[in-house]
Formats: C-alpha cells, sequence, structure tokens
C-alpha cells in the first residue's frame, strides 16, 4: 500500500480552515494542522475577531485534536514585522495596502510551503475559497465555486510554479456547504463568527497602528476640491482611501468622494461619483500565472479589489511586468496600492499586478 501524501494545513482557527483539515483527512491525506502565530495579540485581543488570537490558536488545536491529527505552532512574528513596515509605508506613500496578499504569497505560500518541504509534506492547504486545476500539464488558479466569497483575487501573487503544491479544498463548495460539514463532523468551531478584519490590526482600526508606528504622518494637510479650493483641513492622508464617502467631516450638501492623495503636499482631493470614475490604470510588478504573453494586448476580465467582481478590459503588456489596463466602460475608485487581477473567460486567474496610478 503507497503511502498517505503528507500536507501541512494551515489552520486560523476559523470554520474555513478547519473544514479543510477534515476534508483532506476525509480524504485520506496524512494531515498536520499547523498554526501560524504572528506574535502576541494586538490590544484589546480578548473581543478582537482577527487570526491570530490565543482563543484562535486554542480552537485551532481543540478542531485537530477532534479530528485526531498532529498540530504544530509555527512562530512568524519576525516575517509579519515585513508585512507591517510595508502596510504603514504605503499608507506613507498614499497608497491603499493589501496586506493578505503579501501573507499570502510570501507566508502561507512561501515560507511555509518552503518549510513543510523540508519536513517532507507533500503538500500545504488552506481554507481559501479558490480552485487549482490542471490544465495541460499546467496547474491553474480559478475562483472558487461560491461567488461571493471567492478568494481568488487575493492569491494572483503566489508563484505559478507552487501551485502543484498547493491544495485548496474548501473552493469546490460553497459557504454554506462548509458550515453544514462543520456542523455534520460536530467541529468545536461550528458555530464560530468569521473573520473579516487584517490580523495584526485591533479592532479594525488601522489609522491607529499607523499613527502609532509612523507618528510623523499625523500631521495636518488640506482638504480641496478638484479645483483646488481649499475645503477644510485633515489629519493625516492616511486616514483616506480613494472611494471613500464617510468620514470627511465635509458639508457640502451633496455627495462627495475621495478622488486624489497626494502624498508630497499632503493633500486630499475630494470629487463628484462622476469624478471618481476612470478607464485606464497602470500596475507594475505583475506575477503572471501563465506564460508571459507579448506585447500584443490581450481581452480579460479585470478585477481591481477584493469586493469588485471583475469587468472586462483590454489588457496591454508592456514589459513581463509592467501593463497598461483599459476598460471598455468606466470603473469606480481605481486605487494605488491595490491589485488588478486578470481573468480569462473560464474565470482562470492569468496574473496580475499592483495598481500605480
Amino acid at each position: 500500500m503507497a503511502a498517505k501524501k503528507k500536507v501541512f494545513v494551515a489552520m486560523s482557527g476559523g470554520v474555513d480552515s478547519s473544514v479543510a483539515a477534515a476534508l483532506l483527512q476525509r480524504a485520506g491525506y496524512d494531515c498536520t494542522g499547523i498554526f501560524m502565530c504572528f506574535g502576541q495579540a494586538p490590544k484589546g485581543a480578548a473581543s478582537h475577531p482577527g487570526c491570530c488570537s490565543p482563543q484562535d490558536a486554542a480552537d485551532a488545536k481543540d478542531v485537530a485534536a477532534c479530528l485526531g491529527i498532529k498540530f504544530a505552532v509555527l512562530n512568524f512574528q519576525q516575517d509579519i514585522e515585513k508585512i507591517i513596515d510595508y502596510f504603514v509605508n504605503e499608507y506613507r506613500n498614499a497608497r491603499t495596502p493589501n496586506p493578505c496578499i503579501l501573507c499570502n504569497s510570501q507566508l502561507k505560500f512561501g515560507k511555509l510551503l518552503q518549510y513543510a518541504a523540508a519536513m517532507g509534506a507533500d503538500y500545504v492547504a488552506t481554507g481559501h475559497y479558490a480552485q487549482i486545476h490542471s490544465q495541460a500539464g499546467q496547474f491553474r488558479l480559478a475562483r472558487g465555486i461560491d461567488s461571493g466569497k471567492d478568494q481568488s483575487y487575493a492569491l494572483f501573487n503566489v508563484l505559478r510554479q507552487y501551485f502543484e503544491k498547493i491544495l485548496l479544498p474548501v473552493g469546490e463548495y460553497t459557504k454554506k456547504q462548509i458550515r453544514q460539514i462543520a456542523a455534520e463532523a460536530n467541529l468545536p468551531v461550528k458555530d464560530k463568527a468569521e473573520s473579516q478584519e487584517i490580523c495584526f490590526v485591533a479592532d479594525d482600526d488601522y489609522a491607529s497602528l499607523v499613527a502609532a508606528k509612523a507618528p510623523q504622518l499625523v500631521k495636518t494637510g488640506n482638504v480641496v476640491d478638484s479645483a483646488g479650493k481649499i475645503l477644510g483641513q485633515h489629519q493625516g492622508i492616511f486616514r483616506f482611501t480613494i472611494g471613500q464617502r464617510k468620514g470627511l467631516r465635509i458639508a457640502m450638501g451633496k455627495p462627495m468622494y475621495v478622488i486624489g492623495l497626494d502624498a508630497t503636499s499632503n493633500t486630499v482631493t475630494l470629487g463628484s461619483r462622476e469624478e471618481l470614475e476612470q478607464k485606464s490604470l497602470l500596475a507594475d510588478n505583475v506575477n503572471w500565472l501563465v506564460d508571459p504573453p507579448s506585447s500584443k494586448p490581450f481581452e480579460a476580465i479585470v478585477q481591481i479589489r477584493y469586493n469588485h467582481r471583475g469587468v472586462p478590459a483590454i489588457v496591454t503588456p508592456q514589459d513581463n511586468s509592467n501593463v497598461a489596463v483599459d476598460f471598455y466602460k468606466s470603473v469606480s475608485a481605481i486605487t494605488p496600492g491595490q491589485a488588478a487581477v486578470f481573468y480569462d473567460m473560464n474565470d482562470n486567474v492569468i496574473g496580475g499586478g499592483w495598481i500605480k496610478n
């Protein structure tokens, strides 16, 4: 009898990664649950629903015991500090960061994958809602079955050669089905609430984290309209993001949105919803999940943020790491620092890059 394939399952203590472990065990894999510890939980973590609190660690351990699989805790504190530095630096440069994408590519499917290989594991698995298919000997990343929960966008930056070593069992199910599986297996986390926050940000208050890490960014600047007229003042451009409407503290008698941020002049620009619309973007540091195309333009569905479904566009490679994207129709709130991810018409990820403009 052939030995069971070994898989390290990244278990956050949530229902999705717990069910991922259960599904893989059911499929005959030799599973080891891995809790990735990012250091001490943030202040106020008793009620913090992030993914690295003591309660999360205890939940992951309880699920592993329930399933009868091995369990280990790995310390990733130094690694998460680098991602926090990136997070703060992006706000310093008037960009809106996406740390989950870096965590996926650098830690879960970077350092953890390397550690798993060194320990003799065949695969690393997570509870992401995405799928991996083999096509003509190539492994392709695709959207998950549940369009409302799809997380393929957040995995675009994983190196393509790693996908043959990654398992994403949850991507073949809807969230409702995952909850049902958790209930049927009587997993300790079957009724646990879902986390939507960044794991290193307490109480979803990212501005307090940035202010504490970079107090020099807490400085007064002007809030202006698109014509340059001063409308008021702010206490740090890191408190704003493109498309923001709430919390502007500027009374204009009509809806106003953040349409521009300038780190050099420390200026926030407001405008109408129409001024928020754009038809093109530039993206750099592109990660291709297929053979890099030539400079010939191609049609794709382009997604510009996590909760954006994606719209048709023409993608023109400028070189292997830079592209121009031209949308058929205007899109709202193109945000520097977020990712632009390209899909083919069958929901496979072609690649993606970081929005520049």
